[in-house]
């Protein structure tokens, strides 16, 4: 229940529980991940729960999820985004606590195997979302449909591609992300007409002997991000 503190300028208002839930995406054999773990603690220990924590008082919203982030995969200075507040009175059956839910991008190779280890974490696809607890799959759908709006016009896949990759895995991501298929020359059109694609003079011949050109982001793109129609 929600209670009261006398010690500040607010005496007669109730007080509760911040916290911060971080939604983590991975981009592994041509299918979105979720970075997951078991629960803890009370109420429904042992369930699968996305990550995070509560707020500390000499901390912000943002400096808890950047804590989570780091603390579970070894990663710093992830570009990370709020999702929303999520407030519904009976959302955690232990207190009264709201959580605001940030989502992130990451190179799965690029994390700290040992540490996923230490906290039980592990990938999982993102069409299991539905077995999380609480409102996390509401939070996942929500991150979902932020990250395919973003997609069709500025560069995410920077975040979750190696530093070099070729056409045929930059379109294995976005029908990752939006679940169907693409044509693959209007794909091919699509990607080089927004200009945050720059060729490699490398190819990659694992797939065929004539091979595929690798391709990378553009620095400046990604940084300050690009617009364009979308999809």
């Amino acid at each position: 229940m929600p209670k009261t503190t006398s010690t500040s300028f607010y005496p007669n208002q109730d007080t509760f529980l911040i916290a911060v839930d971080c939604i983590i995406f991975g981009f592994r054999d041509n299918k979105i991940s979720l970075l997951v773990q078991p629960r803890f603690l009370e109420p429904q220990k042992n369930g699968l729960s996305l990550l995070g924590g509560f707020v500390k008082a000499d901390e912000s919203v943002e400096q808890a999820a950047s804590s989570v982030l780091s603390r579970l995969t070894g990663l710093e200075n992830i570009f990370m985004e709020q999702v929303g507040m999520y407030g519904s009175l009976e959302r955690d059956p232990g207190d009264r606590v709201v959580s605001c839910a940030f989502y992130a991008l990451i190179d799965i190779e690029s994390q700290d195997e040992k540490l996923l280890e230490e906290h039980k974490a592990f990938w999982m696809n993102i069409n299991q979302a539905d077995k999380l607890i609480f409102d996390h799959p509401q939070m996942v759908a929500d991150a979902i449909h932020i990250l395919r709006r973003k997609a069709a016009v500025q560069p995410i896949g920077f975040n979750l591609l190696p530093e070099k990759f070729t056409l045929s895995q930059l379109q294995a991501l976005y029908e990752a992300i939006y679940n169907q298929s693409f044509d693959i020359r209007n794909f091919r059109k699509k990607m080089l007409s927004m200009d945050f694609l720059e060729k490699l003079n490398e190819v990659d011949k694992s797939g065929s002997k004539k091979g595929a050109f690798y391709y990378h982001f553009k620095e400046e793109k990604t940084l300050n991000g690009q617009t364009s129609s979308g999809f």
